[in-house]
């Protein structure tokens, strides 16, 4: 690494980054052992604190949430330093009190995804990590402190489904995910968070409600549209609330247990570990094969 390590990763849309109070703004190609990222990364300066984004999709939005490569992109970031990561996202709401334009920073999460490599580990060397929490709680308390103080409607906790897609929801699946206590619903969470965790990282969701997905019988079935209309009109405040956050994480405490997961979730026997496996996840394990 040729630059001062980049503590804070924000993953979401292109046009977060065009934002006022970015200073400093330049491109990183980033090549990881899990292949390369949705895009290049881009850098920049909020205030003193350096910053970098990803589109998720890519520029230009051309990745299915499927075919978003999620390992490619946390390991990118850790391979700039990123010890804090931000998600931004677009979700439906499955409750009544959560409307459209409305933020949610959820406290749990259900993987209801079919498709997806959820883990960093395989190949020879396994890991088992604890994610009973898998949003960091004292990061998504200041991400929603930033929402706030933002101006925006934002509702602390709440379970946050991750399907598949990138087709919306039948009304009967989305039903059944209202009867299963779900709050939220989204095709990229999973397994953005469990990676996150396994690189050791702290890992919050702004989730931007823009429909009732399909369930509510007064309203309109989701649809791209609608979608596209309320991110629009958000984008404003989601910057507005990350420059807010920014320097704040700052002070965040660097003891979080985040940091820590792979220090009790590595299983295989040192001796056993393939030297391609080990290569591979070196930035990731290293710290604790010593």
């Amino acid at each position: 690494m040729d630059h001062d390590p980049i503590r804070i990763g924000v993953i979401g849309g292109s046009g977060l980054y065009q934002m006022e109070g970015l200073e400093d703004v330049h491109e990183i190609r980033v090549t990881t052992p899990f292949g390369d990222p949705s895009d290049t990364l881009i850098a920049g300066r909020i205030g003193d604190v350096p910053v970098v984004f990803l589109p998720r999709h890519g520029r230009g939005h051309i990745y299915t949430p499927t075919e978003v490569p999620y390992r490619a992109n946390i390991h990118a970031l850790k391979q700039l330093g990123v010890e804090k990561v931000i998600s931004i996202s677009a979700c439906g709401s499955l409750r009544e009190h959560l409307h459209p334009g409305d933020i949610v920073v959820p406290d749990q999460l259900f993987d209801f995804t079919k498709n997806r490599i959820s883990s960093f580990f395989g190949e020879g060397l396994v890991a088992h990590v604890s994610v009973a929490e898998p949003f960091c709680p004292v990061l998504s308390t200041l991400l929603f402190d930033a929402v706030a103080a933002a101006g925006g409607t934002v509702h602390r906790g709440g379970t946050f489904i991750t399907i598949e897609g990138p087709r919306f929801s039948t009304k009967g699946e989305s039903l059944v995910y209202r009867q299963w206590g779900m709050d939220v619903i989204g095709m990229t969470a999973s397994p953005e968070a469990f990676l996150a965790r396994e690189a050791g990282m702290c890992y919050a969701t702004m989730a931007h409600i823009t429909d009732y997905d399909v369930w509510h019988e007064s309203k309109e079935p989701v649809t791209v549209e609608m979608v596209i209309q309320v991110l629009h009109h958000n984008v404003g405040l989601a910057q507005q609330a990350l420059r807010l956050l920014v320097p704040r994480l700052v002070e965040m405490p660097t003891d979080c247990a985040c940091a820590s997961a792979l220090e009790t979730a590595l299983i295989t026997a040192r001796e056993r570990i393939p030297a391609a496996a080990l290569d591979k996840r070196r930035l990731l394990v290293e710290a604790y094969l010593a």
